[in-house]
């Protein structure tokens, strides 16, 4: 089964970011990435997908309208199961703790080390990990 990544961030050059760090990945049918540029079209995307629980949220704290912290909350509160990890530029100890507490299962700083996301991804992923 392929593990797909919803990436939520208002930066849209994150989305070929992701994409090329994860080439490999999605040319082996391990990895299928999509992308939302809030809050609010996440939880619309996830809502419209009955296999809502085979994603794994990558999503920025820092956006307009809804902030990934409350996207965290809605998503925990609607899929309990599904694991989110939190993305941003400001990787301060309060803003970690909030994630942590409220359900994220880690906390990735910008820019991302690409090969230390792999191995937080890795047990998420089908096939052999990333």
């Amino acid at each position: 089964m392929r593990t797909c990544v919803l990436l939520v961030d208002d930066e849209i050059d994150a989305i070929e970011l992701f994409r090329q760090s994860f080439r490999r990945e999605i040319r082996r049918g391990e990895l299928e990435i999509r992308f939302t540029t809030s809050g609010d079209q996440a939880l619309e995307l996830l809502a419209g997908r009955e296999a809502a629980e085979r994603f794994l949220v990558l999503s920025d704290i820092n956006m307009p309208g809804m902030t990934g912290l409350e996207l965290l909350r809605e998503v925990k509160k609607r899929w309990p199961g599904l694991v989110v990890i939190m993305v941003s530029a400001y990787g301060d100890a309060e803003n970690r703790r909030r994630a942590i507490e409220d359900g994220a299962s880690d906390f990735v700083t910008k820019p991302v080390d690409f090969s230390h996301l792999k191995q937080t991804l890795g047990p998420y992923v089908a096939g052999d990990g990333i």
